[in-house]
């Protein structure tokens, strides 16, 4: 494709199509909220007429989405009669947990080897912020969310430090498949701070540049957090 010199206006034709990417990356994040929100539930087999109606999205985007989505794993689309979302299950679960020790395995030894610390001491202190909070506290839903936040900047250091587009693309994928096995899982104020203090495991080592330590305490979160989950099965 020949892209229009930047002090020049794109083309009609180029708007269109810029207009029309956008509007499926719209229709693409709301078919997820709409699974992670229970608009419909996991597992759910509807028509592309319910979407456009649950969701608000016009067709031709919706179907761009989808395409996208099935791509991903998250749903398949069976021609003339409906789309099928993905219902976690046991082997779900041990394949993403399996998938994921094995990318932040390597990215946590990197980290510790040659990244950089810039942000890993500010993530400590984060971790060690809530927890004080949660023992004072108890649990609460701005505790999810603050934990929440610190699981996406977490994760996402050690994904971001390998510098690979291709992974990066299967994190997104892989976070998707761990928001739907989280669903029904009760979060509870013991729960948080067992993530809290595995998450600390692995900084920590980074921080000392125990690439070894990294590596054992990546297996041991995803592990613990595995068992977790299998739990509701």
């Amino acid at each position: 494709m020949t892209y229009p010199p930047l002090n020049e206006e794109p083309h009609v034709g180029d708007r269109r199509e810029s207009h029309s990417q956008r509007l499926s990356d719209i229709a693409y994040v709301k078919v997820l909220q709409g699974l992670f929100d229970r608009t419909f539930p996991a597992g759910a087999f509807l028509s592309q007429n319910d979407l456009v109606r649950l969701l608000d999205i016009p067709v031709q985007p919706l179907r761009v989405a989808l395409r996208v989505l099935e791509a991903e794993g998250v749903l398949t689309i069976h021609p003339r009669s409906g789309i099928q979302f993905l219902k976690p299950d046991l082997e779900l679960a041990r394949s993403a947990y399996q998938y994921r020790t094995i990318l932040e395995t390597i990215a946590a030894r990197v980290l510790a080897e040659v990244g950089d610390l810039t942000e890993v001491d500010g993530l400590i202190q984060a971790h060690l912020s809530l927890a004080r909070e949660i023992d004072a506290e108890g649990y609460s839903s701005d505790a999810l969310a603050r934990l929440d936040d610190l699981e996406e900047r977490f994760h996402g250091l050690l994904i971001a430090n390998l510098r690979n587009p291709m992974i990066e693309i299967t994190a997104r994928r892989l976070k998707n498949y761990m928001i739907l096995l989280r669903l029904d899982q009760l979060v509870t104020a013991p729960l948080l701070q067992h993530t809290i203090r595995e998450h600390l495991d692995i900084l920590e080592a980074v921080a000392a540049r125990n690439p070894d330590a990294a590596a054992e305490a990546v297996d041991a979160h995803f592990q613990a957090a595995l068992r977790r989950i299998l739990h509701m099965f």
